[in-house]
């Protein structure tokens, strides 16, 4: 604990002594949380809980992960009422996850305990009957359960990223995924288990819990895959960047950082969850024909021939052919190809103008931009960024499409832009290097004819 920053120590106090201020009031008020006669059911959902949060699923964030346990919360709640669902949750404070540290394991245990009791209070207060259910009766549990799932999820999402969030200081973009609202929806479908619990129980009582472990496990496997799936997604795109920036001294990073900006513009817009992803991967991706283009032609020191500069206006559609068959990138293809095609149709490779440029290419060439003016170049130093927000502007309607441009600025003054380090010159051996370049609207490259 003493490694945490103390807003997080003061949250966790906080949450900690709000879960057994919850138990101690239940003591006083009832005698007992749940009654003897409920007690194996309580020991049937706790065992049950403590399976599934011992083996979570890790996800993209680091150190964090998510199970399926809360649904045995969930059927707590109907069987028996909000004390008993804070116990269940309780039970996290036991999990024999490996490494899990104590303090994260009172935290859990704390909120999961937080989470079932406020859907119990739900629950009750929409006439939901607390107990094993009757058969004709079930159809009645439907409503109250589905309101204390929705209780339950959001709060629990809510308290964890609060915590992660103050001991780590992760910015809010990126905790704990970018796809949130499709995670979210995903985790109130497996929260119906709980209700599948509570309906078996009227007809094979403990052994609904035995039943239910399956579909539980199914649902964690399929998390795993899922995240499994991003992890490999985005390695592949490391691996193509950093096989692009290899060719460049000075680029080192850029495709991040375009991403980044590009994702920021896409967010500013209204994009959609899987369009956000697809313009991420984009924007890492934009450079990736440059693998075709010879260094020489990259690196060359003075103005480009006729011949040189049409090798540099072919690689977004090397970059094309190089991506063609990576299925996952979607709309990502026509941001790669047209990312220098100009509002007034003066860029390439086809000469696209207006509405005819792809709207992820128009995103694209701004953060291209932005960050080419911001980033150290071997013919100048880094522009500050009011400097390149300025430029951005002047080229708005000509060069940058004014949607893109305005949307970016916004975005900008919410997020303010970190600029990259400062780079250090590459040593004399490697000093072969561009004096202009072509991402950088203020400083076009150089062509000579004639040649």
């Amino acid at each position: 604990m003493r490694d945490l920053p103390w807003p997080a120590r003061v949250y966790l106090v906080a949450v900690i002594g709000a879960a057994a201020a919850l138990i101690v009031r239940s003591v006083m008020v009832s005698g007992a949380p749940v009654a003897d006669e409920d007690l194996d059911i309580l020991l049937v959902l706790a065992l049950l809980f403590l399976v599934c949060e011992s083996m979570p699923t890790l996800l993209n964030v680091e150190q964090f992960a998510v199970s399926v346990s809360f649904s045995a919360s969930l059927a707590a709640v109907v069987l028996i009422g909000p004390e008993g669902a804070a116990l269940v949750g309780l039970t996290a404070v036991l999990s024999v996850r490996p490494g899990l540290p104590l303090i994260k394991r009172l935290f859990n245990g704390a909120q999961f305990a937080i989470c079932g009791y406020a859907a119990g209070r739900v629950y009750e207060a929409l006439h939901g009957r607390v107990g094993v259910p009757e058969v004709n009766a079930f159809d009645d549990l439907i409503g109250p359960y589905a309101a204390a799932t929705a209780v339950f999820v959001p709060l629990n999402i809510v308290l964890t990223l609060t915590m992660i969030g103050l001991a780590t200081r992760v910015r809010a973009a990126e905790v704990p995924m970018r796809g949130m609202g499709q995670f979210l929806l995903s985790y109130l479908g497996y929260g119906t288990f709980g209700l599948l619990v509570a309906g078996l129980w009227a007809t094979v009582a403990s052994i609904s819990a035995v039943l239910v472990l399956l579909p539980l496990f199914v649902a964690r496997w399929a998390f795993g895959q899922y995240h499994a799936q991003q992890r490999s997604y985005d390695a592949t795109i490391a691996a193509l960047c950093q096989a692009v920036e290899t060719k460049d001294y000075y680029t080192r990073g850029h495709c991040t950082r375009v991403s980044h900006a590009s994702s920021m513009i896409a967010q500013e817009i209204g994009m959609r969850t899987e369009r956000v992803r697809a313009i991420r991967y984009a924007g890492m991706l934009h450079d990736v024909g440059k693998l075709g283009v010879p260094t020489k032609v990259l690196q060359k020191d003075g103005p480009l021939t006729e011949e040189e500069f049409a090798a540099i206006q072919l690689h977004p559609m090397r970059g094309l052919e190089i991506v063609r068959g990576i299925g996952f990138l979607d709309e990502a293809y026509a941001g790669i190809m047209h990312h220098h095609e100009r509002h007034d149709g003066t860029g390439y490779p086809m000469g696209l103008a207006g509405d005819e440029i792809p709207e992820f290419a128009k995103v694209i060439a701004v953060a291209d931009a932005f960050d080419s003016m911001t980033s150290d170049r071997s013919y100048r130093g880094a522009r500050p960024v009011p400097v390149a927000v300025d430029e951005l502007r002047k080229s708005a309607g000509t060069h940058f499409d004014p949607v893109m441009v305005a949307a970016f600025i916004r975005a900008l003054e919410r997020e303010p832009w970190q600029p990259p380090r400062r780079v250090d010159p590459p040593p004399p051996e490697a000093a072969e290097t561009p004096i202009k370049d072509h991402d950088d609207p203020t400083m076009p490259i150089q062509v000579v004819t004639g040649q």
